[in-house]
This record gives C-alpha cells, structure tokens and sequence, in this order.
C-alpha cells in the first residue's frame, strides 16, 4: 500500500511530456501546456457563443452573462480605484483561466497550475503589469524615484522585491495546488470509494477558486499600490 501511495505521488508530482515536436532535435510540449491550449479554446469558443446577438433587451443567458462580467468589474473596481480598471481585462482573464485550470482536474485532466512552468509565468506576467503600471501612472523618472522610498537606504530591498512578488506569487499557487492534488492521491489510494467525491468537492471547486481569487487579489493589490500618488 506504501510503496504504491509514493509511486502515484512521485508520478503526480512528475512534469510528462504529451508529444514532441519533431525540429531541432525534438522539442518536448508538456501536458500543461496542452491542457493550457484545451482551456484556451474553450474559454474562447464560450466567449465567442455568449457574446453573439447581444440584445438591449437581455434574455436569460445575456442577464447571466451581464451579472458575472458586473461582478467582477465590481470586484476589480474596489481593489483599482477607477484609475486602475484599464487592467480590468487581463486581470479577469487571468482569474477566469486559473480557475478554469483549477477544476478542470473534475474532467479528468491534470490541472495546469501543478506545473511550476505555468504559475512561474502567470506570476512573471502580473510583475510586469505591475511594474508597467507603475511606469505608466508615474513616468520612468517617477518610477525609479519610487523604489528610494520612503528613505534612500531601503532602495536596494525595495529592488529586491521585483524578485520577491512574482516568486510569491508563483510558489503560492504552485504550492497550493499542487499539496491539494498530492492530498487527493493520497486519499484516493487508501479510500478510492465514496470519501474522495467530498474532499474533490473541496480541492478541486472550492479551494481552486480561492487561489484563483487570492492570485489575482495580490496583482490588484500591487498595481494599486503602483499607481497610487505618492502624496
């Protein structure tokens, strides 16, 4: 019973390869990232069919679709300020897919976000928002002045943190996500029966949207802070 616990959580916790491409030798194309493509054409193909013949009389699908898309705009609005809901868009979709990405394990898929690959990428991409953000509200001159705030000698833990928040970031829900799979294996091999549904309720729906939620209510939090006047 041990020795086949460790095996499923050293094959969980393994990074595999779905095919390679045959140039240069053969590049290896992980199952994250196919999974990534898989949620990406879905979520597109849902935004394509529930965006067409939009009416000003709302039907039922169109009312759905208005109060999820004014829930997040909502949401978004009290972490940004106005002035910060021109990153409303990628910061909607960045939750939308992490929380598609956390649950799709239900159909039978391996979530994308236990692959460190993907959250290093989602972390590095909002750092960069950030930091682009902070640019655009104060100018490069502004910007550079704000990390010798409030005194000059922090300057350098100030340049430190531009490391720090995405590696946060990242390790946050790389960890996460991936002691929530690991603790589903476990229970898996030692009560594969009726105890697993219940804690995959958890793990997979709730405790995946709340990293989905937590992810993108720390970029929020970052690009308020880097926008804000430093009055």
């Amino acid at each position: 019973m041990l020795e086949r616990i460790s095996e499923n959580l050293s094959e969980a916790m393994q990074n595999k390869v779905a095919f390679r491409i045959p140039i240069f030798g053969g590049i290896p194309v992980p199952v994250s990232c196919v999974v990534t493509w898989i949620i990406m054409a879905i979520l597109v193909t849902a935004s394509i069919l529930l965006t067409r013949n939009l009416k000003l009389i709302p039907d039922r699908k169109q009312m759905m679709l208005e109060s999820f898309v004014g829930f997040l705009r909502d949401f978004f609005r009290e972490q940004l300020g106005e002035k910060g809901m021109a990153y409303f868009p990628f910061l909607a979709t960045v939750i939308i897919y992490i929380g598609f990405a956390n649950i799709i394990g239900l159909l039978g898929f391996t979530p994308p976000t236990k692959d460190l690959n993907v959250t290093a990428g989602l972390a590095i991409m909002s750092i960069v928002l950030v930091e682009v953000a902070g640019i655009r509200a104060k100018g490069t001159k502004g910007w550079l002045k704000s990390f010798a705030k409030p005194v000059a000698i922090i300057a350098p833990l100030n340049v430190m943190e531009l490391v720090i928040r995405p590696l946060s970031l990242c390790m946050r829900l790389f960890g996460n996500v991936l002691a929530s799979y690991i603790i589903m294996e476990l229970i898996d091999a030692v009560c594969p029966i009726v105890i697993p549904l219940a804690f995959s309720a958890y793990f997979d729906i709730f405790d995946g949207f709340i990293q989905a939620y937590v992810f993108v209510f720390l970029t929020s939090l970052f690009i308020n802070e880097a926008i804000e006047d430093d009055d």
